[in-house]
């Protein structure tokens, strides 16, 4: 156990910070698979609307450093490709 001030406060605020996290990595989990799902039914319509809304998501998480912003980059590059394959 930590005596310190400081370590006590360091504990706290990186359980705090670790549960923020685990619920942001979460959101982009649910959301990528939400997309995948909407490719899966083969609606171009549907997938692209879920496209911008992914896209959202993985911007934010990248903003607030849940990800890299190149790993948020290459998600969403692999994600519109698949959803403008189903246009043609």
């Amino acid at each position: 156990m930590a005596h310190h001030k400081s370590a006590i406060k360091r504990i706290r605020t990186t359980g705090e910070s670790k549960e923020r996290n685990r619920a942001a990595r979460s959101r982009v989990k649910n959301a990528v698979k939400s997309m995948r799902e909407t490719l899966a039914t083969g609606d171009a319509a549907a997938s692209a609307v879920t496209l911008n809304e992914t896209m959202s998501t993985l911007h934010k998480m990248a903003r607030k450093g849940i990800l890299h912003r190149r790993t948020a980059a290459r998600r969403i590059s692999r994600l519109a490709k698949a959803a403008n394959a189903l246009k043609k």
